[in-house]
């Protein structure tokens, strides 16, 4: 069930928060958001909401005839995609730590200085896959480039099937069969953030006259028939596909390393879903045709599947989405943070991470320590405080977690 916080000029706010810690900072943003004249018929904040550059994570925002580039945000299409294998538990070896060194070799992750030499999160040769999937973006970018020249000198291709950094990761998981699963989580990388970046500031230079009258100029959006608002959804919609590829190629490449460090041959036994959770398209709610931005928040259509990743050491679900209306059929994209990774860096020391992800194989040094378990809430409270918007199919736990 949701709590509605109401307000003058503007819209309802239905929250899914029942249970869960939510910042008063949030709960401001979100009022921002309410306020604009292009939202309806209401903003719903999922329970794993929190403060966000732009707008609110943790948001599912409706407009009319218009988008919020800043609303999207700069990670495009970042999302989820999990497969199930036909591996079980005991087909795992004791020491998985080769594994994890397998897979980190095969998936470009992190960020380094290209001051010293390459980037060791992009490629410097482009596998056979990412060429293929490229061969299929290339066109539209190109005419994409044309609108925008400034998008051309991008890591595109280069990060193509690369997984990033901060809260982007590979993980092996067992499900309650003890069945292992591979689940990944990244987005439009490098050209992405550029496309996002480049339409925010068009976004609030084309509304200079009207800025003001805004609740924050990150909240500046484009008009349908506006002179970047076509470009913007050819732009969004290309970055999301983009997305899409780069997961799974990602996926095909993690699989192929497995089949080398795994004696045992094994199958794919059930995709679960290639989802996106920061994205945005034309759905129909309430008998009109809106916009539906979703800001760290995933679909959740009538018996449609999605993903909800826990962090580092905590538990994952498989879900079915239960068609709820009100939140707009949407549902969390994960736990949420509960304190900024700055914060995280002062309250949790190296030895409570080490604690919290001991039954894990991963990073276990100080720069991932805002990665910690502890700087996000607790999963299982998100799940209940969602009980009417989502099923949970396959429960998830890691074995296996690769950051950049």
């Amino acid at each position: 069930m949701y709590n509605e916080i109401s307000q003058s000029g503007g819209v309802p706010v239905k929250m899914w928060t029942r249970g869960v810690p939510v910042e008063e900072d949030a709960k401001r943003q979100l009022a921002q958001l309410a306020r604009l004249p292009i939202v309806w018929p209401h903003v719903a904040a999922m329970p794993d909401v929190h403060v966000g550059i732009g707008a609110t994570v943790g948001s599912v925002v409706p407009t009319r005839h218009a988008i919020i580039p800043a609303a999207v945000g700069v990670d495009i299409g970042c999302g989820m995609i999990a497969a199930r294998t036909s591996l079980v538990a005991s087909d795992l070896p004791d020491n998985l730590a080769p594994v994890r060194g397998a897979i980190e070799k095969a998936v470009p992750h992190g960020r380094s200085s290209t001051r010293a030499g390459r980037d060791k999160g992009a490629w410097n040769e482009p596998p056979k896959t990412a060429e293929k999937a490229w061969s299929d973006l290339q066109h539209d970018f190109k005419r994409l480039c044309e609108m925008h020249p400034r998008l051309k000198n991008t890591n595109n291709l280069n990060h193509l099937g690369t997984l990033g950094t901060g809260n982007h990761f590979v993980e092996l998981c067992l499900d309650e069969s003890d069945q292992v699963w591979v689940m990944l989580h990244s987005g439009s990388r490098g050209v992405g953030n550029a496309i996002g970046t480049h339409f925010i500031e068009l976004a609030q230079a084309d509304m200079r006259n009207h800025i003001q009258n805004l609740p924050h100029r990150d909240l500046a959006y484009f008009e349908e028939g506006s002179p970047h608002f076509a470009e913007y959804v050819f732009a969004v919609d290309w970055a999301q596909r983009f997305a899409r590829e780069n997961r799974a190629i990602m996926m095909s490449n993690t699989l192929a390393t497995l089949s080398k460090v795994i004696p045992k041959p094994f199958k794919l036994t059930e995709e679960a879903v290639n989802c996106h959770h920061n994205y945005v398209q034309r759905e129909t709610h309430f008998g009109e045709s809106l916009f539906v931005t979703r800001k760290g928040a995933v679909s959740a259509q009538k018996g449609q599947l999605g993903i909800i990743p826990g962090s580092m050491g905590a538990k994952s679900f498989i879900v079915r989405g239960l068609g709820n209306e009100e939140a707009l059929c949407s549902c969390s994209h994960g736990a949420g943070r509960v304190m900024s990774r700055t914060k995280a860096k002062q309250m949790i020391t190296l030895d409570d991470h080490r604690k919290a992800t001991a039954h894990v194989e991963c990073r276990k040094d100080e720069d991932v320590i805002d990665e910690s378990p502890a700087a996000y809430k607790p999963i299982d409270q998100v799940m209940v405080a969602q009980a009417d918007l989502v099923e949970i199919v396959h429960t998830l736990r890691q074995v296996v977690c690769v950051k950049g």
